[in-house]
């Protein structure tokens, strides 16, 4: 009989196969976008021989005192591992594939993840150093974008990203890539977020990129662009870039610091110029739904304005729908970036 190793590299070879979940002894596979139920079957000793081979290479112990876990493996797949009794029908392991044909945003565009013109536009955010939030839910593509839009940074830029686990692949030759570590069964040792943030303040970075932002370190997220380091990415959960504002509103409150809603509204306002919200479709697709500047405050609260939108229907397996220019007013932005040379005139121009 094959050894569980030997069981999900049959999975892993397959390049259709974009996401592998294992609960207990059932077995899914996500293949294009489309979940289904592969016939495959993990005993607990197989899924426990997997764990042992994937998690001691890597240096992190899965055990009753420590039962999930995360690591990233070289080809880019990322893999979540819970055990019982956390998990309580057996081991579950989730796995999603980094897809290996996605070289750049010419690629997004071919899958229908956004327009050429929404490319053209978020490369020239990118090189004019706006500070870009790429929000979604899980498994929407947001850290792919973000990794796609990345390889147009300067090559002489120092970039150091910061993350709960290593998944980012950037192609610069001065990257630091950071990552944090928990505490050890005492608690002693541990590494968060906020620990990184500041100590990446450090050390010269032309770009910091923060591979989620989900709590306490939203308040060093806004300290760090507002100590000048501008260009900096971040990615955050959420359904909405209304949503994301409440919940960045939120964080910061968590964070203890005593600060009105006022004037949190002002620091999200000022340091934060583009949210770029992506959601997985029926048919599979990835698409980013909105493009939409943060405009600065108005009447004490957040203006926001969308700037391209996915408008189309909900019909399962075969969506229909258009990437559409939603300008009304232009961005606070454009004037400058149509003087540098970033964007045309009539870039807007239907």
């Amino acid at each position: 009989m094959n050894s569980g190793r030997a069981k999900l590299d049959q999975l892993l070879s397959r390049p259709d196969i974009t996401e592998i979940m294992i609960n207990g002894q059932r077995t899914f596979i996500e293949v294009q976008g489309k979940k289904q139920q592969s016939d495959l079957v993990f005993s607990e000793q197989d899924l426990a021989e997997i764990v042992e081979a994937l998690f001691t290479k890597s240096g992190k112990a899965v055990s009753p005192r420590f039962p999930f876990a995360d690591i990233t493996l070289p080809d880019g797949a990322r893999i979540n591992v819970i055990i019982p009794p956390l998990s309580r029908y057996g081991t579950a392991i989730t796995i999603r594939k980094f897809s290996q044909d996605l070289q750049g945003l010419d690629d997004l565009i071919a899958a229908g993840s956004m327009s050429r013109k929404m490319a053209d536009f978020l490369v020239a955010c990118l090189k004019g150093r706006l500070n870009i939030l790429f929000s979604g839910g899980t498994g929407t593509g947001k850290t792919t974008t973000m990794e796609m839009l990345s390889r147009y940074i300067d090559e002489r830029e120092r970039i150091i990203t910061i993350e709960d686990t290593a998944e980012l692949k950037l192609h610069h030759d001065d990257w630091v890539a950071l990552e944090t570590r928990r505490g050890d069964e005492d608690g002693r040792g541990e590494v968060t977020l906020q620990d990184l943030i500041k100590n990446a303040l450090r050390m010269r970075p032309d770009r910091i990129i923060i591979g989620e932002i989900r709590g306490e370190e939203a308040l060093d997220y806004l300290q760090t662009m507002a100590t000048g380091h501008r260009g900096t990415l971040a990615v955050v959960h959420g359904s909405s870039p209304r949503e994301i504002m409440a919940r960045l509103e939120t964080m910061i409150l968590t964070s203890g610091i005593d600060l009105p809603h006022v004037q949190i509204r002002q620091m999200l306002g000022t340091f934060i110029d583009i949210i770029v919200q992506q959601e997985r479709f029926p048919d599979g697709v990835r698409r980013i739904t909105h493009i939409t500047e943060v405009a600065g405050v108005r009447q004490q609260d957040v203006e926001l304005r969308d700037l391209f939108l996915y408008q189309g229907s909900e019909v399962r397996d075969s969506p229909t729908g258009s990437f559409k220019t939603a300008i009304s007013s232009f961005p606070r932005f454009y004037s400058d970036f149509v003087r540098c040379g970033l964007l045309s005139e009539n870039f807007f121009a239907n």
